[in-house]
């Protein structure tokens, strides 16, 4: 089971290298990494070639998380823009970012020199372009961007990418990558050096002088460290579920046009659009176009992929047809930097989250810093992504996400959207009122109604139903549920929505 339903154009890879294997029933672990997503496997690997015995825990399947669900951009043009960062972590901390992004690039370049295919890493450059028209944010974020050691320069409307895209900043040593391919050999060489593949799913992290990790079934184990790979925590942390917003994002893939060399794209929209080639392995050239962003739970659309499509057409009218549509959750910090580190709140824990658009980068260099923090050496990285510091200058944007997180409570006050379950069509879902109670409730195909406690697990938000992926979604911290079963699809949820008897 992926997090969603949607299916992208990478390779899903269900079974690692090897197979899975048992967990110890009695000897504690040295390092349990859980996640087998690229933040995961990548530390499990940096950690293994320091000569530690790790084990690898996934409830699903390598990657099956929000790491295939990627439009696999590699770059250090950060999406936040370096004028915010320079103003938010200061012209140092700027500075920091773009050196650990391409260092990650740099890292994952390097891995893909050892593949047998090179898992389609190319380095490319990556255009930034107006969606308006207006050239002053872009004449800004190439000053400070510079400033921050990313050479960028404009360039004229088209002199390298179609003219109706206008003036650009150019930044250069990005890169693409296919990351079904870099996964399956990413996962190959953590089995190579070592690691163990064990599937089963955590609801627990208990930190301390030895750690205590807790199973589904009940069962635990011990481990003398714990990484938390899992795209937000799903522990017991305070350190950052405050301080960071889920965010649902969306891509389309179809034929590529002819006008439109090898390269990264963005617009300055909001939500941003974002733009790259895929050559995949029988040949066929694609093009992928994301963007539409909203809050997870909130704004349900069932239009959004007509409309990245019908953008794209605009631009590109030789694009297409359209054959893949997918979503993937995208986590926000407040500040635009990932909280990747030592959990202030568990000792002998460390947490990679906090992705921001950038999930491939933030997820790789953040294996390299925590590596070295389990190590016990410095890393110039560790304060910048540290997961305790206070985002004091970004302080508006905190009170915003947190309100509106707040505001989403309404929903126990709110009437049903319909009345009764017999208005509910095959394959879809709604919440009604039963009492004080509210039921999530999802007609599958065949006709039968599964019904669910409405109340998020998590911190008592009511869920609301995603037409899209067949998903109950929690508008105030981005839970969600799988449609049919109420099992987990993403945190920071620990426990699946309660099932309910529903009779018509």
């Amino acid at each position: 089971m992926s997090t969603a339903r949607t299916i992208p154009v990478w390779m899903s890879i269900n079974t690692p290298p090897g197979g899975w294997s048992d967990l110890p029933s009695a000897k504690a672990l040295d390092v349990a990494v859980v996640g087998a997503g690229i933040a995961g496997l990548t530390t499990a690997l940096a950690l293994l070639r320091e000569g530690r015995q790790v084990t690898v825990i996934e409830r699903e399947g390598v990657g099956a998380g929000e790491t295939l669900r990627t439009s696999a951009h590699l770059s250090n043009a950060l999406d936040d823009r370096y004028y915010t960062l320079a103003r938010q972590h200061g012209e140092d901390g700027a500075k920091l970012a773009a050196a650990s992004h391409a260092a990650a690039i740099d890292f994952i370049e390097s891995l893909c020199r050892d593949s047998v295919d090179g898992c389609g890493f190319q380095r490319i450059p990556g255009y930034l372009f107006g969606h308006d028209g207006d050239v002053s944010q872009l004449e800004k974020e190439a000053e400070a961007a510079n400033a921050a050691g990313v050479r960028a320069r404009l360039i004229g409307a088209g002199d390298e990418a179609p003219a109706v895209l206008g003036p650009l900043l150019r930044f250069e040593q990005q890169a693409r990558i296919d990351i079904g391919a870099y996964m399956r050999h990413l996962a190959q060489e953590v089995r190579d050096a070592g690691g163990r593949f064990v599937r089963a799913e955590v609801t627990n992290i208990e930190g301390g002088s030895t750690c205590r990790i807790v199973f589904r079934d009940g069962s635990t184990i011990s481990a003398q460290t714990v990484v938390a790979a899992t795209n937000v925590p799903i522990h017991e942390t305070n350190a950052t579920y405050m301080k960071q917003a889920p965010y649902r994002s969306y891509v389309v893939a179809g034929e590529a046009p002819s006008n439109l060399a090898d390269a990264l794209y963005w617009d300055t929209a909001d939500a941003y659009h974002y733009v790259r080639l895929f050559r995949d392995g029988d040949g066929k050239d694609w093009i992928i176009v994301g963007g539409e962003d909203h809050k997870t739970g909130q704004d349900d659309d069932p239009t959004a992929y007509v409309r990245l499509q019908e953008w794209t057409r605009e631009r590109f009218p030789d694009a297409g047809p359209f054959t893949h549509a997918w979503s993937g959750q995208i986590i926000e910090p407040v500040d635009g930097m990932a909280f990747i580190g030592a959990d202030p709140d568990n000792d002998n824990v460390f947490l990679i989250t906090g992705d921001s658009g950038n999930g491939l980068t933030h997820g790789t260099l953040g294996a390299l810093l925590v590596c070295d923090l389990v190590q016990g050496r410095d890393n110039p990285w560790t304060q910048l992504y540290d997961p305790a510091r206070k985002p004091v200058r970004a302080a508006g944007e905190w009170i915003r996400e947190n309100a509106n997180a707040a505001f989403q409570f309404r929903d126990w006050l709110k009437p049903s959207a319909i009345g009764d379950a017999d208005d509910i069509p095959l394959g879809g879902g709604a919440v009604l009122r039963r009492g004080v109670h509210r039921v999530a409730v999802y007609r599958s195909g065949d006709g039968e109604l599964h019904a669910f406690n409405a109340r998020c697990p998590h911190m008592g938000c009511v869920v609301r139903w995603s037409g899209e992926e067949k998903s109950w979604d929690c508008p105030c911290h981005g839970s969600r549920f799988e449609g049919a079963t109420g099992a987990i699809l993403n945190g920071p949820t620990s426990e699946p929505l309660a099932p309910m008897e529903w009779k018509e």
